[in-house]
């Protein structure tokens, strides 16, 4: 009898916790197809296995970014990996805009559509690139992350999709950039056990991993394996191979104290905006569960 209540009392704990953990719905935005998945993929991945609603945003079509093919024909073939790249990661969606690629602003129109994007998911997190980086379709994809942070409370601004009640907390998607000032590790994600996951979902975007970016680091592409199983190895091999230094690991240590931090190969970072809300360590802690738990 006496077991019968502890058991009873375990499950009650643990029903009580998984009650206690609230579902959120978080919004990753980036220039093309793909952006989110490097930066990104691998926490998704976690937060939609743990019941999160997890979305992906790309402002561009991605129509520009191929050594041999390009415009319409590109831009389905980039959507149908977006949709691939999604159910490898267990994310909800993957939402694909039309914007050219190569040629994307930060106009009001593409403003407006970041707003309604973020009140229609009602988004508590929300993830966007640095508006500092080689590539200007992922400056201006930054920049309109931020015009939007504040905009999506406002009724008076896109007034056909009612606005949120409380801003969500925005967080920058980690680069190497050092001007006008370096990427700051606020949030550090331990995502070794997803790592096969993330590099799946970075798989499904075949014209990018394995012809376009190859070929823009002058890669031989015929030294790029057929087979899919050799494919992932090489892919893990050549764009996840990047152990954290000891610098990178202090951040680490903040959110997971109890861990060997000399045994972790796989972090992603990310860094809050100051236009969003503010979230205490506690709150950061509610938001990604995931802390401290390895």
């Amino acid at each position: 009898m006496k077991k019968l209540l502890t058991v009873i009392c375990l499950s009650l704990a643990f029903m009580t916790a998984q009650a206690q953990q609230k579902s959120l719905n978080v919004l990753a935005i980036g220039a093309h197809p793909d952006d989110c998945d490097s930066k990104f993929g691998g926490t998704a991945a976690m937060l939609a296995k743990m019941g999160y609603k997890v979305k992906f945003l790309a402002l561009t079509n991605g129509d520009a970014g191929h050594q041999n093919m390009g415009g319409g024909p590109l831009a389905k073939k980039r959507r149908q990996e977006a949709i691939d790249a999604a159910k490898a990661l267990g994310i909800a969606e993957y939402e694909v805009l039309d914007n050219h690629d190569g040629e994307l602003f930060p106009t009001l129109n593409v403003r407006l559509e970041v707003i309604r994007r973020i009140r229609d998911w009602n988004a508590d997190i929300v993830l966007g690139l640095r508006p500092n980086d080689y590539h200007p379709d992922h400056r201006n994809a930054g920049s309109v992350v931020q015009d939007a942070a504040y905009m999506n409370i406002v009724p008076n601004v896109a007034p056909d999709t009612p606005p949120l009640q409380k801003n969500p907390v925005f967080l920058y998607m980690s680069d190497h950039f050092k001007k006008p000032y370096p990427f700051q590790k606020d949030i550090a994600v331990i995502i070794d056990d997803v790592i096969d996951t993330k590099v799946k979902g970075l798989a499904a975007h075949d014209s990018q991993m394995f012809e376009w970016l190859p070929w823009t680091n002058g890669t031989d592409l015929s030294t790029i394996p057929k087979g899919e199983k050799e494919r992932l190895a090489w892919l893990k091999e050549k764009w996840m191979n990047r152990k954290p230094n000891e610098s990178t690991l202090e951040a680490v240590k903040k959110w997971y104290p109890n861990v060997d931090v000399s045994k972790v190969n796989h972090v992603e970072f990310f860094e809050i905006c100051e236009y969003g809300k503010q979230p205490t360590d506690a709150e950061i802690k509610e938001m990604f569960p995931m802390l401290g738990s390895k």
